[in-house]
């Protein structure tokens, strides 16, 4: 049990990083043990104190940065009770709380900026180790049966001196009074020095905003239904004297139990509540009861400033907002005039530019515009902080996860409450439906404007168990009507008019009409249900639910629901690649769990990194998930098919700067996953094309190729974009040619007369629309790309890929066979080098001379050659294929040595090869279209610098180390045709291999490391 409990901890602190990694590495630290995998009782204690810490902040609403040093248990005595009640002390660094062990006895919140004495009092059998705490507000509390009292004490002087400095720092920043403290301990004659009337919201109005409004609209400095009222004192009648005695209520309340933040909160305050909080308190009672008041108050100036620094910014939010301002409780006055509109800009601007992460969601508006009716701007602000990040977490974002993890919540209880009806909601498919609007806006946006104003006010006392209580009573009012429903359509209308007809008669307000009401509306409008009596019987029927129990539901909910999201994206993504990849549906499934796992590795264990630097939680699943250099190293030796050793780094690098079209250092899955593929599917030619690219620019770097200006030819900066599933039909349209542009490129590139005419009978006639659709299917056809397109691999691109040959084979079962085969074909592609390079010089010498006699036959010059570079050739061939296989393979040489003798027969009685022409190598290979484009580089330590590359032109000495030719050239058509001639290789290139063992094997290796200690983790992610 306590291993499960240990595992359950850490599944939820994985939960928290990942749906917000920014607020989480705030706290994120856990305890280093010398062998944490022998000894887990450090981060069991650390986990306990993050559980505790947040029932602690969740029980008492306090900011998310307040952390408990410590409870004990004690009793409290109340006045108003006139009785001890037995509970625990909290002290925290900035609060002393307390809560009943019966529940709703009584809860006690002390802030330590309100206290001025704490004082030891004597003991006695009657009261043992008492302590006293006053406030500002004169209010004394009495603490009783205290273990370590002054132990205690201590700790609570400690953080009161704390308290006082940061308190002085914040008086001198905004230029006020520094506050004093006094703490006694013992002596009876301690008095307070400081005397300062109550804080409480109802008698602080906030002055920061006075001059703060530039524009033309002014501020709303107190609640809007105070500058807009809808009634007079004379026309309330019976409403008004019931709103009447509702505030004598809640003032005789506030004599007894007292006013502010440290009043007492128990089951009384609870009744009052479920009665309906007057107009004139609800602002106050909502910044008490959701803790919103905590944070305004020890944040001075906060709103002001951020309201300064969004002024005249415009993004994407802005852009949102200003969409949804008009539709924020059109039907409302206070929202028909520029201070209504201001002032609600305002306030969402202002916490998106606080909350960059959330910014802006729908349904924000809408409550935000109901807080702002009965509060100023910047008790407004404070509200919707703790709406949207302590009371409904992770509900306003873009995929509204909270929402989703609270619609399981109701749905489990829907089951347990009631099973009748569970069944029958999941076939119609109605909870999904009506949970997301139900909860995002709590019940604004379906019930009447003053019915669910009530619903606002038990929510910001009871939290969300109110909602899914009022959520489940609505349903059982229903049941009998659901139950007949046969379509979603039918059951989503019974539910809208049993709302709509939800009224609250004791309103002071006029009602305002209700859009969803006037749509809904029959020939028969159902009876009218009194929104306390709706209440009412959400209590009696499921007042079993707790918050305990609601937060383990939402664990379990929450793993689902981020799984389900997390296979949604996965299925996006996969379906958003194209199909001709080769890989089916379920292997690139399996690569996206790889290719994301070693994307979240880096941002949670390697956070100097680049993509942990760079990640983008607001980017597409696609651009978002990237990996670099390294960590795409790691996946390619272990899921390339082709054992390379230590050549594998290499020829990953290359691989990468191929793949890397945008040179950000970063690729995306489809950049991966088209990297991948090239080396499992298509046949001998394909692969053979892959491993071509992968030896010139870009692929082949400077540092290890200095000339490659051919192949860089390849490669011209206008290239046309590839088409792919995201490039949007705009990105399409503007790398169009103009019908101009294409008459210069065509008349420049093939000098026909007929495109200078096309281009002077477009120049002053109107657009061509039909010439820019013809284009546009132009760019949408897949160009097919044949062998001929490739451009030449000059001799040290050709040594390159030698060296990569050589690697490749020496982990296979018929190594000695493959090694063999490459000496033989690599001795005779280097011969047929030296006859182009004989073909070119002739070439340019016709061009240089203009002599006709100049002229000799081509095979009398290859002959003469052949005859001339023979004996080097056959040295340089042995020497480099003795340097790269080493003094393991006698055996190959000598046989590689007879071949190449044959070979040299071959090609001076004339090779078959060679009298092949162009187009009769391309119709006999079947030719695919698959294309790439180039990466990095390769280079091999087991070949020397001093190694004879080629033979040697004429009667010259051969040429080593660096003297590479630079007139020698080979083609892919040669390459192939040649490689065609060695079964061995053929047999290598075709031969199938299975990508899911190679992913098992990756999965395992993550595995290893996730078990791996921190000191393991960092090192292996950088």
């Amino acid at each position: 049990n306590e291993t499960f409990k240990l595992m359950e901890q850490l599944a939820n602190i994985a939960l928290r990083q990942l749906l917000d990694n920014e607020g989480f590495l705030e706290n994120k630290s856990l305890p280093k043990s010398s062998r944490p995998l022998k000894n887990i009782s450090a981060l069991k204690r650390d986990l306990d104190a993050r559980a505790k810490n947040e029932r602690y902040r969740a029980t008492f609403r306090l900011p998310k940065d307040e952390c408990l040093d410590g409870h004990t248990d004690c009793t409290l005595w109340t006045p108003f009770a006139k009785m001890h009640i037995p509970g625990q002390m909290f002290v925290s660094n900035n609060y002393i709380c307390f809560a009943s062990k019966e529940g709703d006895a009584c809860h006690l919140i002390i802030p330590l900026r309100e206290v001025t004495i704490v004082e030891k009092a004597d003991s006695s059998s009657v009261l043992p180790s008492p302590l006293s705490i006053s406030t500002k507000s004169k209010m004394t509390f009495l603490f009783a049966n205290l273990r370590d009292r002054n132990f205690l004490v201590q700790r609570i002087s400690d953080f009161l001196q704390r308290t006082s400095a940061k308190k002085s720092n914040e008086d001198c920043a905004v230029g006020k009074q520094k506050a004093e403290w006094k703490i006694s301990s013992g002596d009876p004659g301690c008095e307070g020095i400081l005397n300062v009337s109550s804080s409480s919201p109802s008698r602080t109005i906030s002055n920061q905003l006075e001059n703060f409004c530039s524009g033309d609209a002014p501020t709303a400095l107190q609640g809007l239904l105070k500058l807009f009222p809808q009634n007079s004192p004379g026309d309330l009648g019976p409403k008004g004297a019931k709103e009447k005695m509702k505030e004598e209520s809640w003032n005789i309340h506030f004599f007894e139990y007292g006013r502010g933040m440290c009043m007492y909160r128990t089951a009384k305050t609870r009744e009052l509540v479920l009665k309906g909080i007057p107009e004139n308190l609800r602002g106050e009672l909502w910044l008490l009861f959701s803790g919103a008041w905590n944070e305004m108050v020890t944040h001075p100036r906060y709103y002001t400033d951020l309201v300064e620094k969004s002024m005249g910014k415009y993004n994407l939010v802005t852009e949102e907002i200003e969409r949804d301002l008009h539709r924020s409780m059109p039907e409302h006055p206070a929202f028909h005039n520029d201070l209504g509109m201001a002032a609600l800009r305002r306030v969402l601007t202002a916490y998106a530019f606080r909350n960059p992460n959330i910014g802006y969601c729908q349904a924000m508006n809408i409550v935000t515009s109901v807080l702002l009716l009965y509060c100023n701007e910047e008790e407004a602000f404070w509200l919707l902080v703790a709406l949207c990040e302590r009371m409904l977490p992770d509900y306003y974002n873009s995929r509204v996860v909270g929402a989703l993890v609270d619609q399981g919540v109701f749905e489990e209880l829907t089951r347990v409450y009631l099973p009748q009806l569970s069944e029958k909601m999941q076939d119609l498919g109605v909870i999904s439906t009506i949970s997301l609007s139900w909860f995002l806006t709590l019940f604004l946006s379906v019930m009447p404007f003053e019915s669910a104003v009530i619903v606002v006010d038990c929510f910001f006392y009871e939290g969300i168990k109110l909602i899914l209580q009022v959520s489940l009573a609505v349903l059982d009012a229903n049941m009998e009507q659901l139950l007949k429903c046969s379509d979603e359509g039918e059951a989503m209308t019974v539910l809208g008019r049993y709302l709509d007809n939800v009224v609250n008669k004791q309103s002071v307000s006029p009602p305002i009409p209700h859009l969803h009401a006037l749509l809904t509306s029959g020939d028969e409008p159902p009876p009218e249900i009194d929104i306390f009596d709706l209440i009412k019987a959400s209590y009696e029927k499921f007042s079993s639910l707790s918050a305990n129990h609601i937060e383990q539901m939402r664990f379990k909910q929450r793993l689902k629901v981020i799984q389900s999201l997390e296979d949604t994206a996965k299925r996006s993504v996969v379906r958003a690649i194209s199909t001709d990849l080769g890989f089916s549906m379920d292997e690139l499934e399996e690569l996206y769990v790889v290719f994301k796992a070693q994307h979240l590795m880096s941002c949670y264990w390697g956070n100097s990194r680049t993509t942990a630097i760079r990640h983008d939680p607001s980017l597409p699943y696609l651009e978002q998930y990237r990996i670099d250099l390294e960590q795409f190293k790691e996946l390619f030796a272990h899921l390339t098919p082709w054992a390379c050793g230590q050549h594998t780094p290499v020829l990953a690098e290359r691989l990468f700067r191929l793949l890397d079209k945008n040179r950000d250092s970063l690729i995306n899955f489809k950049e991966f996953v088209t990297g991948i593929g090239g080396m499992y599917h298509g046949d001998l030619t394909e692969k053979l094309k892959f491993l071509y690219r992968l030896h010139l620019p870009p692929a082949l770097s400077p540092e290890e190729a200095e000339s490659a200006l051919e192949a860089t030819n390849f490669f011209p900066e206008d290239m046309t974009p590839e088409v792919t599933p995201s490039t949007s039909e705009l990105d399409l349209f503007l790398h169009c040619e103009s019908p101009e542009t294409a008459g210069q490129k065509q008349q420049s590139g093939t000098g026909h007369g007929n495109s200078q005419e096309k281009k002077e009978e477009k120049g002053n006639s109107p657009p061509d629309y039909k010439y820019y659709l013809q284009m546009w299917a132009k760019q949408k056809e897949t160009k097919k790309e044949t062998i001929k397109d490739l451009p030449k691999m000059n001799q040290e691109q050709f040594i390159e890929l030698c060296k990569t040959f050589y690697n490749m084979f020496s982990e296979d079962p018929l190594e000695q066979e493959l090694y063999h085969a490459i000496a033989t074909v690599a001795s005779l592609l280097l011969r047929i080098g030296e006859v182009g390079k004989k073909f070119s010089s002739m070439s340019i010498k016709k061009t240089e001379n203009s002599k006709p006699e100049l002229a000799k036959d081509p095979e009398s010059d290859d002959d003469e050659e052949l005859s001339h570079n023979s004996e080097h050739s056959q040295d340089a061939e042995q020497q480099f294929f003795q340097h790269g296989s080493g003094t393991a393979h006698p055996r190959n040489i000598q046989e590689g040595n007879q071949n190449l003798e044959e070979e040299r027969d071959i090609q001076e009685t004339g090779s078959p090869i060679q009298l092949l022409s162009d187009d009769e190598t391309k119709d006999d290979l079947s030719m695919s279209s698959y294309s790439m484009v180039s990466t990095g580089s390769l280079q091999c330590e087991d070949i020397a610098d001093d190694t004879v590359l080629v033979g040697c032109e004429g009667n010259s000495s051969p040429r080593y180390g660096s003297s590479i030719d630079s007139d020698w050239s080979i083609s892919f058509e040669q390459i192939l045709a040649s490689m065609l001639t060695e079964a061995a290789l053929v047999n290598y290139f075709e031969k199938k291999v299975d990508i899911n063992e190679k992913i098992k094997q990756q999965k395992k290796v993550e595995r290893q490391i996730s078990s791996s200690s921190d000191y393991e983790l960092s090192s292996v992610s950088g």
